[in-house]
């Protein structure tokens, strides 16, 4: 009998993992693609104040990257975001860190968690709550971290990870995201724009 009840809650266990979180069949945006709820305003936990993409264009472009604060690719990927965010602030890209967890705002997700995570990193961006992932949605991403290039004319020229390496740093050959910055800070085609981003999927609240 107490198997029996055991299998049933593993079981049950398993359906409500299964629903918790909504799924998506989406595509991500295509290249030269206008960049979607551009005037969105969103909770910014660095700030504290509601910011949109829009808002926070660079003279180059806006970087927008989806991500968290538990996520173990992003964990492993910590030391290049804040490579990214040195290199746009550099070359003048405004960049925004999105977090469409919904499914896990009430937890390692919540506001005070991301802006504890925020102040860790040191960031001087703006990191976001996406409300029911509406930014996620409209932009097709599913994963973090995952990576969005606009040129100063708000069009996609960049999409997917950071570089060819999402496991080990040490390994890596090619930063994508940093090269597409060079080259549209140059005024050159970006020459991969692009990639399969590997990570956590976004958890959307079912």
């Amino acid at each position: 009998m107490k198997k029996t009840i055991s299998l049933f809650s593993a079981a049950a266990l398993a359906v409500l993992v299964i629903t918790a979180f909504r799924p998506v069949d989406i595509t991500p945006i295509a290249t030269g693609t206008a960049m979607p709820m551009a005037d969105k305003a969103m909770k910014d936990v660095v700030s504290g104040k509601e910011v949109t993409l829009a808002g926070q264009k660079g003279a180059t472009g806006t970087l927008v990257i989806f991500s968290c604060n538990t996520c173990p690719y992003v964990v492993i990927n910590e030391g290049r975001i804040a490579d990214a965010l040195r290199t746009a602030k550099r070359l003048k890209f405004g960049v925004v860190i999105v977090n469409s967890n919904e499914a896990k705002r009430a937890d390692e997700d919540s506001e005070t968690a991301m802006a504890k995570y925020a102040k860790d990193q040191k960031y001087d961006c703006a990191y976001t709550i996406d409300v029911n992932s509406e930014l996620a949605d409209a932009f097709g991403a599913t994963r973090t971290p995952e990576c969005f290039l606009f040129d100063k004319d708000s069009k996609l020229v960049y999409h997917g990870a950071i570089d060819d390496s999402p496991k080990d740093a040490k390994a890596a050959k090619v930063n994508y995201l940093n090269n597409a910055m060079f080259s549209l800070q140059k005024g050159e085609a970006v020459q991969t724009p692009n990639t399969v981003s590997v990570g956590c999927t976004i958890k959307r609240k079912g």
